[in-house]
């Protein structure tokens, strides 16, 4: 009795546990009650009836990623391609999720490349290869409105890859190294440009360099020729005053000595005496001094008569 007991005991406890549940961050839990939808259980601490509540379903609330296969496409020009996609969904109701749809991935898959399909069998190879974010934006309507019923909210949509038929790729291909080509071409011409530029810039900046450098050179060239002539003209000056300078001093040491106006005026003649020794032709001999000549050319007569008689 003992040990029925204790079995007994051990297996009420058991049950018990099992009723406890704790729902972690970012889930919820579909209860069922005799088959039949009793509720959701949010994050937190929960405790079922036994024998009666079960957990149906546990689902994820977080944003989940579904990368799938490429799928064959047609563009409206007849051009079989290949595309995969990328979609980011979230559950909003697990309710819905639970019991709307019984795969909601394949679901999700098999409603994309429908989606996809259409779309793009409305634009041309080259629009669809320019359009990623006009696609994935209709995508990404179409679905979410789809996956509404089902407790399923579309985020975004992303084209992973376009595989186009293999000549289209090789002449995508050469197109695209063509341009590489033209573009280098269009760098390299513009590297040289640039370059002669520089050179032009140089040339230019040295010939103004050199011009400044021959001005600077004329100007001080100038500024000493000038100060020569200036010390020159004031060595002249100076020579000059010292020579009138003289003269003055000489004619004032006669005065003072008491030389009458005769004494002055022969000194004057002996100064043109020497003046007439030079090379000049002409000699103009002021109107005092003429007078003084002829009277002195009369004394010599008058002394002559006396003598003779």
């Amino acid at each position: 009795m003992g040990l029925a007991f204790i079995v007994i005991f051990i297996i009420i406890i058991a049950v018990l546990a099992s009723c406890i549940k704790i729902v972690p961050q970012a889930h919820a839990y579909v209860v069922e009650r005799l088959g039949a939808y009793q509720g959701t259980w949010s994050v937190g601490l929960h405790i079922k009836t036994p024998f009666l509540d079960k957990v149906a379903k546990r689902v994820n609330l977080k944003e989940q990623v579904v990368d799938f296969a490429p799928q064959p496409v047609i563009t409206k020009d007849n051009v079989t391609m290949r595309i995969d996609t990328v979609v980011f969904f979230q559950i909003t109701d697990p309710k819905l999720f639970a019991y709307g749809v019984e795969n909601p991935i394949m679901a999700i898959e098999n409603l994309t490349a429908t989606t996809l399909r259409n779309i793009i069998g409305e634009m041309e190879l080259d629009q669809t290869l320019t359009s990623r974010e006009v696609i994935n934006t209709k995508m990404r309507a179409s679905l979410d409105i789809a996956t509404d019923p089902w407790g399923i909210k579309v985020n975004r949509v992303e084209l992973k890859n376009i595989i186009p038929p293999a000549a289209i790729q090789d002449a995508m291909e050469k197109q695209m190294k063509a341009e590489r080509e033209r573009r280098e071409a269009i760098l390299r011409a513009e590297g040289e440009k640039k370059s002669t530029v520089l050179v032009a810039e140089g040339k230019k900046e040295s010939a103004i360099l050199e011009a400044e450098a021959e001005k600077q050179s004329a100007i001080l060239r100038a500024e000493a020729q000038k100060e020569k002539m200036i010390r020159e003209a004031e060595g002249e000056a100076e020579a000059i005053l010292k020579v009138q300078q003289a003269t003055a001093d000489g004619i004032r040491m006669i005065r003072e000595a008491g030389a009458d106006q005769a004494v002055l005026t022969i000194k004057s003649l002996e100064a043109f005496e020497k003046a007439a020794d030079g090379r000049a032709t002409k000699i103009i001999i002021p109107s005092e001094i003429q007078g003084v000549a002829g009277l002195t050319a009369s004394l010599k007569e008058i002394v002559a008569k006396d003598t003779a008689k």
